[in-house]
């Protein structure tokens, strides 16, 4: 394993001086602020500055990770801190600039159909996306700055909409540092990341800044050749609950990639397993956003508005089937989103009594559009061979909430909510009769209850109807892009979800936390990812039942543990020849670690991730082989702000999979109908990541 930066002078000299300048807007007056997510209902998140005596878990599943907690874990890629949420995994099966694939509660969530995901009030998920519904793209995001993890899991909750089914994730950036931070880390097959955030007084409120830059190749025969780069502002004043904040972000990433393999090339020694098919697949991404809160705190209300405009564009070449649908050229494909979307959340909390009980009402309001340009084109070697479809997509949605809690006695608390969502889109695709608009709303009931504490233990139960949305194209579509005649049925824009979840949350013994939870989960029809086409397609009904189980200690003031195991099964609910199974559906998941140390002196960890067998089609004839995987840190703190810290990664040099497809594709000289087989995107070899940090 070499360990070597990559040699860009010009980017390397852009950033130095960022660095410089961000170190020296540092002020020794400024303290660190771990910003509260704003949510003053029963269910906000624990940990948080509570406005009224109401606030607390509404659930088993539901929680919050503080953002040095988050950052605590040793990790492969940005996202992959959200595997702080219990039961969540997060994989990649595609270069290190496209979105990540996410797994939770039994879904293939492929990247991100049922599982929405939001930073300072921005939605992730992003609606009739070129590559699939839903798709989240946390790439740009800086790991550092996080100041709180807060999770969701279930159609419980008033203030969740498109997207939370299986569960919400919610990310805070800091408003303010207390040291100005430079950071570098230098790590295996080429990877080089550097880091420069800092903050200072500025009139009443704080300015803060971070700046960073990631090159990596990785360990593929075909180079990633990564190269990203992510920048951010924030103005503030006040606190995150009283007070107000502006913030500019700005994103570019380049890479080329390595996709899904079919595994009889491995076996047959035709490439190995870090070779690529294809080696122009690849990609660029680009996001820039304008993002601002306002928010206002008293003894009888809270009110909270955030704002956002977001600019976003990607271009996707892949080639999952080689040469089946065209022996000359191949099969690669180029898939294009370029949209502009801004939206608003607000919400207004008033906390009072009912006859004596004490009860909290929150009313609120959301809003978005989506003004999209979408395509995909054949390709060769990025070149453009034929245009398959290209559409321009306008898509809003507004919706309103209300949820309200009472405390009924001190062991007996009650919450109902109520959320209307209304959804219209427009599309004009370049084949007419595929033209069309089209608009749905659906009505999301919500109820959940509380017993306790008895014994420093409470009981949970909740109830809810939830949904998501479908691509708005396959809401007009009428005959097929590919060859523009055979007809095609339509999906809805909207489909419903319901579910329901018993559980408790138990404090046996100081500082030792467990719960469990067991759950189901009804849809009126799957999203799934089809692999061959790259892309996701309404499916069939189907069930989830499962069970969680959570356990996090904090043994002594330097030493914490935790074990999470996740059991769910998963069915599609109709009879159909194919089979019952969900492709890509995990039954068991299951994590395991400790962090160790003090603000100073030696630190460090490690974690056990399990990640189980899936189906990989209907009738479970192909599945997917386990992963686990074990990640280590060590390291030391310095009195002086030093940090030194070596990660390693996939410690024990697994040869798992990252992510399992089964479908058919083609080889040269393989029959014209091609062979169905399992295609893997390997994890990578052991690799050391050495990270020196200083706060100034």
């Amino acid at each position: 394993m070499g360990m070597r930066a990559p040699t860009c002078g010009q980017a390397r000299g852009f950033f130095v001086a960022v660095t410089v300048l961000l170190a020296t807007a540092g002020s020794a007056d400024a303290q660190i602020v771990l910003p509260e997510i704003s949510v003053t209902d029963a269910r906000g998140p624990a940990g948080a500055a509570p406005s009224s005596e109401l606030q607390a878990p509404g659930s088993a599943s539901e929680g919050v990770v503080t953002g040095v907690e988050a950052n605590d874990r040793p990790v492969t890629r940005p996202a992959e801190v959200l595997e702080a949420v219990p039961g969540l995994i997060v994989t990649q099966h595609s270069g290190e600039g496209k979105a990540n694939q996410y797994f939770l509660r039994g879904f293939n969530l492929d990247h991100g159909t049922d599982i929405a995901i939001h930073l300072d009030g921005m939605p992730i998920n992003m609606r009739s996306h070129g590559h699939g519904q839903g798709y989240a793209d946390l790439n740009f995001m800086i790991p550092e700055l996080l100041g709180g993890v807060w999770y969701r899991k279930g159609p419980y909750f008033a203030e969740e909409g498109d997207f939370s089914s299986a569960g919400s994730v919610r990310l805070n950036y800091v408003d303010r540092l207390d040291k100005a931070l430079i950071q570098t880390t230098l790590g295996s097959f080429g990877y080089w990341r550097s880091l420069a955030a800092a903050s200072r007084p500025v009139g009443d409120g704080h300015i803060i800044g971070a700046a960073e830059m990631t090159f990596y190749n990785g360990p593929w025969d075909v180079a990633d050749a990564l190269r990203k780069f992510s920048g951010f502002l924030r103005y503030s004043q006040g606190t995150d609950r009283d007070g107000f904040a502006l913030t500019a972000m700005a994103y570019q990433n380049n890479w080329t990639s390595t996709d899904q393999v079919p595994l009889r090339a491995v076996q047959a020694g035709l490439i190995n397993r870090y070779g690529s098919l294809d080696p122009t697949d690849g990609g660029n991404a680009s996001r820039f956003s304008l993002s601002g809160r306002w928010s206002r705190l008293d003894e009888a209300s809270a009110s909270r508005i955030e704002f956002y405009g977001i600019r976003s564009s990607l271009n996707l070449w892949n080639n999952f089937t080689y040469f089946l649908d065209n022996p000359v050229n191949g099969d690669q494909f180029r898939q294009t989103d370029q949209r502009t979307l801004f939206g608003f959340n607000a919400s207004h909390s008033f906390f009072g009594r009912l006859a004596g009980l004490p009860m909290e009402t929150k009313i609120g309001a959301q809003g978005r559009h989506d003004d999209i340009r979408v395509g995909l084109s054949r390709t060769e070697a990025r070149a453009p061979l034929s245009v398959v479809r290209d559409d321009r997509v306008r898509e809003s949605s507004l919706s309103a909430f209300i949820e309200n809690t009472v405390r009924w006695t001190p062991w007996l608390r009650t919450t109902l909510g109520l959320r209307t969502d209304w959804y219209a889109a427009s599309v004009a695709s370049d084949i007419a009769v595929n033209s069309g608009a089209t608009q749905a709303a659906v009505t999301s009931p919500k109820f959940g209850l509380v017993l306790g504490p008895f014994a420093r233990t409470e009981l949970f139960f909740n109830a809810g109807h939830g949904f998501h949305s479908n691509d708005a194209r396959g809401t007009t579509i009428r005959v097929d892009p590919n060859d523009r005649v055979t007809p095609v049925d339509r999906v809805p824009l909207l489909v419903k979800s319901r579910g329901a979840e018993v559980g408790l949350r138990t404090r046996p013994i100081d500082g030792l936390e467990t719960t469990l939870a067991v759950f189901v989960l009804d849809f009126a029809s799957e999203n799934l990812f089809v692999g061959d086409a790259g892309t996701t397609e309404a499916s069939r009904p189907s069930r989830r039942v499962g069970l969680e189980w959570t356990n996090h200690w904090k043994a002594t003031p330097w030493l914490s543990l935790d074990i999470d195991v996740a059991y769910t099964r998963t069915r599609f609910t109709n009879v159909d020849p194919a089979g019952r199974y969900v492709p890509g559906a995990p039954a068991l998941v299951a994590s395991a670690g400790f962090t160790l140390g003090h603000a100073t002196g030696w630190f460090g960890g490690a974690r056990l991730r399990y990640f189980g067998p899936r189906p990989l089609i209907e009738d479970n004839s192909a599945r997917s082989p386990s992963t686990a995987l074990v990640n280590a840190r060590i390291g030391y703190r310095f009195d002086n702000g030093i940090r030194v810290q070596l990660d390693a990664l996939n410690l024990l040099n697994t040869p798992a999979s990252q992510i399992d497809y089964f479908y058919t594709s083609r080889l040269p000289g393989e029959p014209a109908t091609g062979v169905a087989d399992r295609h893997l995107h390997p994890v990578e070899p052991r690799a050391l990541r050495l990270t020196v940090a200083g706060q100034f």
